[in-house]
């Protein structure tokens, strides 16, 4: 009996994986979009940074506004924001390094690739006096940056910062994203549960990350997941996970950052109290403000929330500095 148990659980071993191998290779990898399907009107635009190939938009006018999205997600995050930033600001949004439509190099995906790719953009399009703002992932890089005392960053907004409890703060979302977390640690094991995703695991993950299911939109949802079947596209996300203690280790440098910083919490974001005061005492002369009827996906649940405090923070810090121009 004991026998006939273990000769199939070992065939279950060396099948799923062998099954999941196969419906990756079944899978069509998406062409990228010739435009925003939120925003046909503004461009969609590459450029090369270090080698790698970024997706990127520009719109506005205006003081100078970068937009860094959360890990697995684009720039369409963004996409219940930008028209309105744009009134008052020149918004970049950019795909990150294995995400969206931008490469996806085989590198090592910790906090200071993610870093240096995103100083490598601003350097590539010559961006100066920049407001260098973003969510989760995307909110602890501007910390990072600007902790290098990096002279194009006049100001910091990190929204949903992810860099707490080792980076392991999606598993707080729901019980498909704590599988998830759980299953990306483990070799083998996490290779072959990324390539056997699906869309109601995606749309149970996603939806752990806000306080409202409806506001994330349909459309962004399907192209979220359609994204992920590019070639690679799953093995990034595992890499980024597996290195995600170094969003954590990162926040050592915090104190040496020197520019105005705002960080903006949703009040139903994974991290908890304790975590968004440690980030708040560990920048020196740090703002803090929290949304209520936020979660983690911040520009979705609350969208005029994040414009009306990026507007604010903006024309607080310049008029300190004798600036003001919104």
């Amino acid at each position: 009996m004991m026998n006939n148990v273990l000769s199939i659980l070992i065939a279950v071993g060396i099948g799923l994986p062998v099954v999941s191998l196969a419906v990756e290779a079944l899978r069509r990898s998406p062409s990228p979009p010739a435009q925003l399907h939120w925003a046909p009107d503004i461009p969609i635009q590459y450029v090369e940074v270090k080698g790698i190939r970024l997706r990127y938009i520009k719109t506005g006018r205006g003081p100078v506004l970068v937009l860094l999205h959360t890990l697995r997600t684009q720039l369409d995050l963004f996409e219940k924001v930008v028209p309105k930033l744009a009134g008052d600001f020149t918004v970049y949004a950019l795909d990150l390094p294995g995400h969206g439509y931008s490469d996806i190099p085989a590198v090592k995906y910790d906090a200071e690739f993610f870093a240096d790719a995103v100083e490598g953009f601003l350097e590539a399009l010559n961006l100066n006096d920049v407001m260098l703002a973003g969510v989760s992932i995307g909110g602890a890089i501007p910390l990072i940056v600007a902790a290098r005392r990096n002279s194009r960053i006049t100001r910091v907004v990190a929204i949903n910062p992810y860099d707490y409890v080792q980076g392991r703060g999606m598993a707080r979302g729901s019980l498909s994203a704590r599988l998830v977390v759980m299953a990306a640690g483990i070799p083998v094991l996490g290779e072959t549960v990324m390539r056997l995703r699906n869309m109601f695991i995606m749309k149970n993950v996603f939806e752990g990350g806000v306080s409202d299911p409806r506001s994330i939109p349909p459309q962004l949802l399907k192209e979220m997941y359609l994204t992920g079947n590019r070639k690679g596209h799953y093995r990034a996300l595992i890499n980024l996970l597996r290195n995600a203690e170094s969003w954590q280790s990162a926040t050592r440098n915090y104190a040496r950052i020197k520019v105005p910083v705002l960080f903006l919490w949703g009040d139903q974001d994974w991290a908890r109290p304790d975590e968004r005061e440690q980030d708040h005492r560990l920048v020196p002369g740090a703002s803090m403000v929290t949304v209520e009827r936020g979660g983690h996906f911040l520009p979705l649940d609350r969208p005029d929330e994040v414009v009306r405090h990026l507007r604010e923070f903006y024309r607080h810090t310049a008029s300190l500095d004798g600036l003001d121009n919104l």
